[in-house]
Parts: structure tokens; C-alpha cells; sequence
């Protein structure tokens, strides 16, 4: 069963302070998270200047490869459930001497996007989220024509035994992951709300990016 937002939110507070690091142990199995994050950023076809949400920031994982897109003239909104998240991603920007993110602590569901936005992007994160269409939604009515809506994620890889299933997603559930979000196809709300659709298996058709273009 999924777990409700509260329980989320009261994981993720205590994994904040060895989340980066407890992330990077999965490369011991071949999944290459960081790898995955670079193709889904490269999907959002920024430029220098945009400005670009991102849903479910965490620690800020994709800030250094959002700012290689957006440069210093450009803008990142990082948005996020928990206090505890946002105040590693926040320790990042300052190691960094970013000056360009703003940081927001909000139910993805609650956040009102701002009218100038040229790329959204969540990397595993808005799976978790009940509310995932009206995001996805309210991400699509603000877009202008051409840029793009990018969700890096998990799904219920379609060729796997369901043992080897069961296995994954014990390995996952210190993220918050349980069998039960299979069932959520957030591809289907992309796919609803946006015209041109991207997507990509990876990690064996587990792990896909699904990027949806406005216009």
C-alpha cells in the first residue's frame, strides 16, 4: 500500500542527511541514476536564460546539470515536501555560490507555478505524489508552446518475473516506493495534458523518462 503524504514527508526528513549518499549505493546493482538524471535534463532542450521548475528537488541532485542548461542568467524554482530536504539543497547552492534558485517548501499538488516557465522537470519524485495528474496538469497550462514537461520515474518493468519485481521494490522502499505505485501511469497525464510525447525505458524497462512538449 502507498503511503500517505505525511509518512513521506516524515521519511524523507530523516533520510535527508545521508540521502545523496544511500542514493549512490544502487550503482552496486547497475542502476545509473546520475546518468538517467543527465538524459532527462538534456530532454528539457533549455537554454541559456529559461527558467525551469523542478518538482520534487530534494537535496538538488539536477541543480549543477539544470545550471550547465540555464547558466547564471537563468532561473531554477526547486520545489519540495520536506524542510530537511531543502535545506541540503540549499548548503548545495551556497558550496556552489548559486545565486539563481529559489527554493520552495510545498505539496507539489499546492504549488501554484509561475506564468514564465520554459521547462518542468521531477526525478523520482512525483510517483509519489496522489495528486500526480493536477501537477502534471497545471504544469502543462503554463508551459508555452514548445517547451517541454520532462518525469524521470520508476514503473513496473513489463518483462520481470514478479519475484525479481518484489526484490526491486524492497531495495527501493527506503525512498518510499511500494508495489502499489505501478499502478500509477503518470505517462497517461503527460500524454493528456501535452501533444508531442517522448519515452524512454531504462534499467531494463523499471526506470523510463517521459518528456511531453506544449503547443
Amino acid at each position: 500500500m502507498s503511503m500517505s503524504k505525511e509518512k513521506i514527508a516524515g521519511l524523507y526528513q530523516k533520510r535527508a542527511g545521508w540521502y545523496d549518499c544511500s542514493a549512490n549505493t544502487y550503482y552496486l546493482i547497475g542502476f545509473r541514476e546520475f546518468a538517467y538524471r543527465q538524459m532527462a535534463v538534456q530532454e528539457l532542450h533549455l537554454n541559456p536564460g529559461d527558467t525551469v521548475v523542478e518538482i520534487g528537488c530534494g537535496t538538488g541532485l539536477n541543480f549543477e546539470l539544470l545550471q550547465r542548461q540555464v547558466g547564471p542568467q537563468g532561473h531554477i524554482v526547486g520545489v519540495d515536501l520536506t524542510a530537511e530536504m531543502l535545506a541540503k539543497a540549499r548548503r548545495r547552492m551556497e558550496r556552489n555560490h548559486w545565486s539563481n534558485i529559489t527554493l520552495i517548501q510545498s505539496d507539489a499538488a499546492a504549488f501554484e507555478f509561475p506564468q514564465q516557465v520554459d521547462g518542468v522537470i521531477s526525478t523520482f519524485a512525483l510517483t509519489l505524489v496522489p495528486e500526480y495528474d493536477t501537477v502534471i496538469q497545471h504544469a502543462a497550462a503554463v508551459l508555452p508552446n514548445g517547451k517541454w514537461l520532462v518525469i524521470l520515474d520508476f514503473k513496473m518493468p513489463d518483462r520481470w518475473p514478479m519475484w525479481l519485481v518484489k526484490l526491486l521494490v524492497v531495495l527501493t522502499r527506503p525512498f518510499g516506493v511500494t508495489l502499489d505505485l505501478g499502478d500509477r501511469h503518470l505517462w497517461e497525464s503527460v500524454d493528456r495534458y501535452l501533444k508531442t510525447v517522448v519515452f524512454k525505458e531504462l534499467y531494463f524497462g523499471a526506470v523510463y523518462i517521459c518528456a511531453g512538449k506544449a503547443g
